[in-house]
């Protein structure tokens, strides 16, 4: 079966076209010496001076998420127990770019993947990523997207995961509650999301998929990033979790996880591969 490519880029953007929109639309920041920091599925994202993050959509279904970006994380940052982007410059669209796109403060770190955390490292976190989930989905959805693509739709993501990994635990076969859309979510929680610095998680990136859903969206994290050790001071920190919600997250886990895995293989991303088969692993 063909590979399904989603991280197809509509607009390819280099570091010459980012360092030029950069320098037209905000000539502070010139000369602009625009570095590529990653890419994934919705954005490419360039360091700029050294201190920047700008963000380009790679297609125009992402543009609503750097929307959401722009209107969600200047109300919650300050609220978060760990750094998140702050969206201070906004691009506008042009002959050169159709799309808006976004600037904020570099964040210190690299992303866990390629930190590659040991299981000591991933024990010391889980309290710290406990705490910050139980603040962000204390944090009323208002004025937040509700989910329109069934990141929670349980036939599809047994479909997928079966699709990707060939077979499937036991477990995917479980019943599993019908999602809620109750709660402010990052909505795509994975080791590419989290900052590691100075061997300690630093940060949380990437928001373009928050949303108002079901809080086993990202509760998905402790099953795929941490070792079944830690999972206890995870809910500890967060506080309860009932099983259906426990076991929807799982779910959820190894379908992300699926995905990541089969991205980084057409991809040649190794380290993420690596990191994608252990949470495969965990889960």
């Amino acid at each position: 079966m063909a590979v399904i490519r989603p991280w197809a880029a509509e607009v390819p953007v280099d570091a010459a076209l980012a360092q030029a929109l950069v320098e037209r639309q905000f000539p502070s920041l010139s000369p602009a010496r625009a570095e590529l920091l990653g890419q994934g599925w919705d954005n490419t994202a360039f360091a700029v001076n050294g201190s920047w993050v700008f963000r380009f959509p790679r297609r125009k279904a992402a543009v609503p998420m750097i929307e959401a970006e722009l209107r969600v994380l200047p109300r919650i940052a300050g609220r978060l127990p760990l750094p998140v982007p702050l969206p201070e410059l906004r691009g506008a669209a042009g002959a050169d770019f159709p799309w808006p796109f976004a600037g904020h403060r570099l964040l210190q770190g690299v992303t866990a993947d390629r930190a590659a955390p040991g299981p000591e490292l991933r024990l010391a976190a889980a309290g710290l990523l406990g705490r910050f989930l139980r603040a962000l989905h204390g944090i009323a959805p208002e004025d937040v997207p509700a989910d329109t693509i069934g990141r929670l739709d349980a036939q599809r993501l047994r479909a997928e995961i079966r699709r990707r990994l060939g077979r499937a635990p036991s477990f995917v076969d479980d019943p599993v509650r019908a999602p809620r859309a109750d709660t402010l979510v990052h909505g795509d929680l994975h080791a590419r999301q989290l900052l590691f610095e100075g061997g300690a998680l630093g940060g949380v990136i990437d928001w373009g998929d928050v949303h108002r859903g079901d809080a086993a969206v990202d509760l998905a994290i402790a099953h795929a990033f941490l070792p079944p050790a830690a999972r206890a001071a995870f809910r500890a920190a967060y506080g309860p979790i009932d099983a259906e919600t426990w076991r929807l997250a799982r779910l959820r886990a190894l379908h992300v996880s699926a995905a990541l895995a089969e991205y980084a293989k057409e991809t040649a991303d190794g380290p993420l591969l690596e990191e994608a088969a252990g949470a495969i692993a965990r889960i």
